[in-house]
């Protein structure tokens, strides 16, 4: 992994989903102005003191800036995001919210926090020969994402999220929290658990978070999987067996594709 690379800092969203940009999630926050924009077929506007959420640039279009729009942009690869991503969960939920609406309206003390938070990375970034540069960078943009899950949280409540096929997206998420993707990465086991066909829950996963239910089973099993390589009490032949893997190569090869890495690189 290489953090430059890996997280890139822009003070325009002019560029989200294009060229370099496609495959980052973006966070963003407006100090000045404001910015419209079409996401998931609805039009939004983004203004001062509100902070920008989208996982998938691609859906954006029609991006259209105000003369005095002022803005602090930190780009982010989902590999970078999974291993900075906290011991916890609420970004699935968060996720799921944000989708439907990717704007977070902040209260005058949490627009101060999510300033601060954009700063420290710039400033964290900007310092490339620090011997520890890729560890720095992890815990600042950990910190950035601990603050969105408070805002949001503070700002929606932690209650179950009221959206179409709610109680079927509960119940898959509780399976997946309870940890049955250590031995179960199939949608199919999912499918039999709910009651419900494979196609059918990946369409409505599709449908209430914009992607389908074998990504949010990798997602977890990824999270999962980075925080117990950086944990380090495992070895390598205990996490195949606890995840399920025929073998030592079969989870290298899985770690390398989703965190972009071999095991190795998380325990140097």
């Amino acid at each position: 992994m290489n953090e430059r690379k890996d997280i890139l800092i822009a003070n325009t969203l002019a560029d989200i989903g294009k060229g370099e940009f496609a495959e980052y999630l973006c966070h963003a926050y407006c100090h000045r102005g404001s910015c419209e924009f079409t996401y998931n077929n609805n039009v939004y506007r983004l203004t001062a003191g509100e902070c920008l959420i989208i996982r998938r640039g691609d859906l954006v279009e029609e991006v259209k800036e105000s003369n005095d729009f002022l803005v602090d942009v930190v780009y982010v690869t989902p590999e970078f995001i999974e291993v900075s991503t906290p011991q916890t969960n609420y970004g699935m939920k968060g996720s799921i919210a944000l989708f439907n609406d990717p704007i977070m309206h902040l209260t005058p003390d949490q627009q101060k926090v999510c300033a601060l938070d954009f700063d420290y990375i710039k400033r964290r970034l900007a310092l490339s020969t620090h011997n520890f540069h890729r560890d720095a960078m992890i815990n600042a943009i950990q910190c950035m994402i601990i603050d969105f899950f408070d805002f949001h949280a503070s700002l929606y409540g932690n209650e179950k999220i009221t959206l179409q096929y709610a109680d079927l997206m509960d119940r898959f998420m509780a399976l997946l929290e309870r940890g049955d993707f250590r031995q179960n990465r199939e949608i199919g086991y999912y499918a039999d658990k709910l009651c419900v066909t494979s196609k059918y829950l990946s369409e409505v996963c599709k449908k209430v978070t914009g992607f389908p239910a074998n990504y949010w089973i990798n997602r977890f099993t990824i999270l999962d999987i980075s925080r117990q390589l950086r944990d380090k009490k495992l070895s390598f032949t205990e996490l195949t067996d606890l995840y399920g893997f025929s073998s030592p190569s079969y989870f290298s090869r899985y770690v390398q594709k989703y965190l972009g890495a071999p095991p190795s690189d998380f325990r140097e």
